[in-house]
């Protein structure tokens, strides 16, 4: 007897030894891979600048020419063939890269006339989701507000009292963008320092953090035991989280907010949510977001329930076993697109857009209408076998006592090595793809 129990003595400290790393190595995974993105995307930012160019400025100065650059303000003269000013434009970035939206900051032109009034504001390029910056320079209104205005009174200008609500399907890119504006026209009358985005916490914001308390109370007390109660609140996630308030996790907003920094102050709601879902399963082992907030999920748990049994198909093991690698191969899709900067928009990767369905593309409503039909015939089909964002959750869960080192672990270490990879040969890869 004494022998088995110092036998068993190794064995307990080992699993001790493994219950405690391994939520550390996953999360310091998970962190690395965050640093590496930050730091390349910051790097390609610093050095590749795009400067305004004459050419761009001409919808505003047919006769533009050249461009001046004023350094005690960062802004640009423009001039004619024979040297005359005729106005002068302000771009918001990089002065104003603190500003962001959904998922990153808007670089936005602003051009002036001789007497210092707008002649008008365009888009020229953003880290957020390119479906949202589009409904923002198709919108017919939206950038037109500051046509005509004094530079003074852009400057003074206060969001609220001027009625700006932002585009709809596009709220938080829009609200960054006029947000940016005004900070630029302040910096530009010579604030040295762009003052902070303030921090709008509205109703969206409150309903997100009233279903993210609804969610832990079900997730931590017996209420989650009462299927009436189960089926109320994922009605709900459906309803108001997808289709009202819009504000999914997602590798768009994920990958958006590793680049630029997570848009606490434009989205509290939603970051607190992000927040949740990374934390809430790494230390508790509950999949809080997967069961519980994610609107896609809760369609295909409502679909199994209404499936006639007749359609379920049984997948081969091997099958199965190869399509549990999928969401991992999409995530280093994701991490190529946005370490390469390639013209891939990842909300076309997910079907968590399909719920804005005034923006959703058609790649996203494939994947969202494919998910839901094979979730009949397999039971959470996209959720085992489809979702990036999904993975990462699980990736970080831990399940106490029985965890152990395994497949995912190899992917996420696979997934470091190939970011730093990405990192290390950008400029390889990129003289590669412009040979093919």
């Amino acid at each position: 007897m004494a022998a088995d129990s110092q036998m068993a003595k190794p064995s307990t400290s080992k699993l001790r030894l493994t219950t405690f790393l391994l939520p550390i190595w996953r999360l310091s995974a998970l962190a690395l891979i965050v640093f590496l993105v930050h730091a390349h995307r910051t790097k390609l930012a610093i050095e590749s600048g795009q400067p305004v160019t004459a050419a761009e400025v001409r919808a505003y100065y047919p006769a533009a020419r050249d461009l001046k650059l004023d350094e005690d303000k960062f802004g640009l003269d423009v001039l004619d063939a024979s040297g005359q000013e005729l106005g002068y434009v302000l771009r918001t970035s990089p002065v104003c890269n603190r500003i962001t939206g959904y998922s990153g900051p808007t670089d936005t032109l602003i051009a002036f006339s001789p007497d210092w009034k707008v002649l008008g504001v365009r888009i020229r390029g953003s880290a957020d989701t390119i479906t949202h910056v589009a409904d923002i320079s198709n919108d017919p209104t939206f950038l037109k507000t500051w046509d005509g205005m004094a530079r003074k009174d852009v400057a003074v200008m206060d969001v609220q009292k001027a009625g700006i609500e932002g585009v709809s399907g596009a709220t938080l890119t829009s609200m960054a963008v006029a947000y940016g504006i005004i900070a630029r026209a302040k910096a530009e009358r010579g604030q040295s320092v762009v003052p902070p985005q303030p921090m709008r916490f509205g109703m969206r914001d409150a309903g997100l953090l009233a279903v993210l308390a609804t969610a832990l109370l079900i997730a931590f007390t017996p209420a989650r035991g009462r299927k009436w109660l189960r089926r109320l609140f994922q009605a709900t996630v459906i309803g108001y989280v997808g289709f009202i308030n819009g504000d999914l996790l997602a590798q768009s907003l994920m990958h958006g907010w590793t680049i630029s920094g997570t848009a606490w102050r434009m989205a509290p709601g939603a970051a607190l949510m992000l927040a949740a879902a990374l934390l809430v399963p790494w230390t508790t082992r509950r999949p809080l977001y997967c069961q519980y907030l994610c609107p896609h999920g809760a369609a295909q748990e409502l679909l199994d329930r209404i499936s006639p049994k007749q359609l379920r198909i049984h997948l081969h093991p091997a099958l199965t076993r190869g399509l549990h690698w999928l969401p991992f191969l999409l995530l280093a899709l994701a991490l190529g697109v946005t370490m390469l900067v390639l013209p891939l928009d990842l909300a076309g990767i997910e079907p968590f857009d399909a719920y804005l369905l005034r923006s959703a593309g058609w790649a996203t409503l494939t994947i969202a209408g494919l998910g839901l039909l094979a979730s009949l015939f397999v039971p959470m089909a996209y959720c085992k076998f489809g979702c990036p964002t999904g993975a990462v959750f699980e990736f970080l869960r831990s399940h106490g006592r029985n965890d152990s080192f395994g497949k995912r672990d190899v992917a996420a270490a696979f997934l470091v090595l190939w970011t730093g990879a990405l990192m290390w040969q950008h400029e390889t890869i990129w003289r590669w793809i412009a040979g093919v």
